[in-house]
């Protein structure tokens, strides 16, 4: 019961610091340091996507639009690693890049998720950046050096590594994702989307029964 609760304490948390993010990204403001437009047609997830969950018959797909650096996004982490690891064998997660303005390493950090990626280590990667987030998150120097370190840990071809983090289409890969976000109306971390359809789930228990109701329709 404890446990359940402190989640549905920390969703909470999570979706008033998102409104943060929200305002912090107003038509007004520069667009971080992807510099993006919205895609012309938008999708909430492409085969592309990135997904953390490949259940063989997938009643359902749960997309995160998410910036590693967002505090918001750290507080849902293990929220959404319950979620996916109770429906794994049902839903769809997908995760899906959008740094926001403001994180000096939100970008950087997508790509180096990126990076890992092509080597197959993107989930782990995924998981990495977030458990640590509290070690770098709002530095105001480049975290490239600590990542490089973690892309070590995870066992990746440095050398490899480090050509895929400069290479200008790991950058593009980032930025598709964050039009396909801005095409879609996304303006803060974390957004969720259900089966393409918005969603503001505002406790763990709340977004469970999300997944519950739409799991149960014919």
């Amino acid at each position: 019961m404890k446990k359940h609760l402190y989640i549905a304490l920390v969703l909470v948390a999570a979706f008033a610091a998102a409104l943060g993010s929200f305002l912090l990204f107003s038509p007004d403001e520069p667009r971080g340091t992807v510099n993006a437009e919205p895609a012309a047609e938008a999708l909430p997830v492409r085969e592309s996507s990135h997904r953390l969950t490949r259940p063989e018959r997938s009643e359902l797909t749960v997309v995160e639009f998410l910036d590693f650096e967002c505090e918001a996004c750290g507080a849902v982490y293990p929220v959404v690693e319950e979620l996916r690891e109770k429906y794994r064998d049902r839903v769809t997660f997908v995760a899906r890049y959008f740094p926001m303005p403001g994180h000096r390493n939100g970008e950087l950090a997508a790509r180096t998720a990126e990076a890992a990626a092509r080597q197959g280590k993107f989930e782990q990667m995924y998981s990495k950046l977030f458990t640590t987030q509290a070690q770098w998150g709002e530095a105001e120097e480049s975290k490239e050096a600590l990542f490089r370190d973690y892309a070590e840990q995870l066992g990746l071809d440095i050398p490899a590594f480090d050509a895929a983090l400069e290479d200008p289409a790991t950058a593009a890969r980032v930025r598709a994702d964050q039009r396909d976000g801005l095409g879609l109306g996304v303006r803060g971390t974390p957004t969720f989307f259900l089966d393409g359809e918005r969603v503001s789930p505002g406790s763990a228990a709340e977004f469970e029964a999300l997944i519950e109701d739409r799991l149960a329709r014919p």
